[in-house]
């Protein structure tokens, strides 16, 4: 039996059209009662959506006390309610796998940035043939992007503006907030098509060219007053694109940029000169008064750069929270600066320090045991830090035992430190249990802590026994070679007043016994 369509569903799809291709019913369909009102918004597509919501009266309502019409203007609250509901419900349509990825205080924001995201993307990849040759503005949207939106009836006829991309960078860039750009569109005409953008975060890919720097600087000059984060991946930089960039970012004649978060990844640094290279990164860093978190990981760097990096963040203003320098090849990094009575000093001979730090990575960087002895001096100084990752290092031993006066201060000083990484970093046994003998005692246990690949055998059994006691609640043993013995000593420790919620005992050496369980 087929289903037969009510009059108020009919209405409302011929009311979904109008909507789209005219003007003519807004002013009635504001006036219809508030259930019908609700129903109609809830079945809208985008663009009809967004018409209904742009041109509802009375947008601030909230500035309107109580009045002697109040029942009126409870109807004009009620139709309100259910608008972010519905841009709710169409984004998680629309983009079901990113839905519980986002945490947007604004679903229209969110729905609209995340499409203009869409159609830059599709057009990066037709600009990216080398057949194309015409203006960025002049490519067409996908049918099935439209379609989305709510151009679904008879495509053919529709206005060729509503198939340009510069149509919907400029009738919804005004929502545009975190904008991920390849280089092919990092070129003057974008800025003219993301005029009314005010970006706060921007991720550029593929930099290569002075002719993609031209574009992105004007970019950020254009939002320099708004934009917080910058991040460049696999891209080239030089001396030239730093000095550029922070140009670009210090607007009206400022001597500092706004960036809180600035991040280079997988990148490449050319330059004839490399101090010149590093000088210009420093200058950068050092008009960054607002800067919180800094990250220059798998970019090759030596330990020149790294010191000379470092050395411009202890002379620097900024607050920094966060620092990775993962991934790079910078041992002996540390051997330049002084170390007088456990005081840090710079190069330039000013006590310094890194109060606000909170998270310092430094995973993957070659470091011995010599750079564990002075980054011990270095950890002292940095009383907030939360987060340590030295995972892919080969400190060894002696580099453990280097840096066991620094837990054991920490033991007695109320350490904020919750996480450790200590994976792949060449331990035995005989200083990792000297480590978890110090862990053990720390007046704030850790939450998390990984040892994984590591080669400690049974012998460590017993001491992670006495660790478990803590309030360890994340550990990580993947790979340390427990074997069938010290496996069995730790299957059979009670664990009722254990505080750990994921325990990690993969390639343990105890087949059919390890996996990843509570």
């Amino acid at each position: 039996m087929v289903n037969v369509p009510s009059l108020v569903s009919l209405s409302i799809d011929a009311l979904k059209r109008e909507l789209i291709h005219g003007d003519d019913l807004l002013p009635h369909v504001y006036e219809l009662p508030l259930e019908l009102f609700n129903s109609l918004v809830e079945c809208l597509p985008p663009l009809a959506l967004q018409k209904l919501q742009s041109e509802m009266p009375f947008k601030n309502y909230d500035d309107y006390g109580p009045s002697s019409d109040d029942l009126k203007m409870g109807r004009k609250r009620g139709r309100y309610g259910n608008f972010d509901t519905a841009w709710k419900a169409l984004f998680k349509f629309r983009w079901p796998d990113l839905a519980e990825c986002v945490k947007p205080v604004d679903w229209q924001q969110i729905y609209w940035e995340t499409h203009v995201q869409n159609c830059l993307d599709e057009a990066a990849e037709i600009a990216l043939l080398p057949s194309f040759s015409g203006c960025l503005g002049e490519i067409q949207i996908l049918e099935n992007i439209l379609q989305y939106i709510g151009y679904v009836d008879d495509m053919s006829n529709l206005a060729s503006d509503y198939l340009k991309l510069s149509y919907h960078c400029q009738q919804f860039g005004c929502y545009s907030r975190r904008l991920r750009l390849q280089n092919v569109l990092c070129v003057l005409e974008s800025c003219q098509l993301l005029r009314k953008s005010n970006l706060q975060s921007l991720v550029v890919q593929w930099i290569r060219s002075s002719e993609h720097v031209a574009g992105l600087c004007k970019l950020l000059n254009q939002n320099s007053r708004t934009l917080t984060s910058l991040e460049f991946v696999h891209c080239k930089i030089s001396s030239s694109f730093m000095a550029t960039i922070c140009g670009s970012l210090c607007s009206s004649g400022a001597e500092t940029h706004q960036i809180h978060h600035f991040s280079i990844s997988s990148s490449s640094f050319h330059e004839i000169d490399p101090v010149s290279l590093a000088h210009s990164l420093a200058s950068f860093l050092s008009s960054g008064r607002s800067l919180r978190s800094l990250k220059l990981c798998d970019n090759n760097l030596d330990r020149n750069f790294a010191k000379s990096v470092f050395s411009t963040l202890l002379d620097s203003s900024c607050s920094l929270t966060s620092f990775d320098l993962s991934e790079n090849n910078i041992s002996g990094w540390l051997s330049i600066f002084n170390w007088k009575s456990n005081t840090f000093l710079s190069s330039s001979g000013v006590t310094k320090s890194l109060q606000s730090l909170r998270i310092l990575k430094l995973g993957g960087n070659n470091l011995q045991k010599d750079d564990a002895g002075n980054l011990r001096y270095v950890l002292v100084q940095m009383p907030s830090l939360e987060i340590l990752d030295l995972s892919d290092n080969p400190i060894e031993d002696d580099g453990i035992r280097s840096l066991i006066p620094y837990f054991a201060e920490a033991s007695k000083s109320c350490s904020p430190l919750t996480d450790l990484n200590l994976g792949s970093c060449e331990l035995s046994s005989d200083g990792v249990i000297l480590l978890l003998d110090v862990l053990s005692t720390l007046a704030r246990p850790l939450n998390s802590l990984s040892l994984a690949d590591n080669g400690l055998g049974s012998q460590v059994a017993e001491a992670l026994g006495k660790f478990w006691g803590t309030s360890i609640q994340v550990l990580n043993l993947e790979g340390i070679g427990l074997g069938p013995s010290g496996f069995r000593k730790l299957r059979d420790i009670r664990m009722e007043n254990l505080k750990l919620v994921k325990l990690n005992i993969r390639s343990c050496g105890a087949s059919g016994l390890e996996g990843e369980y509570l």
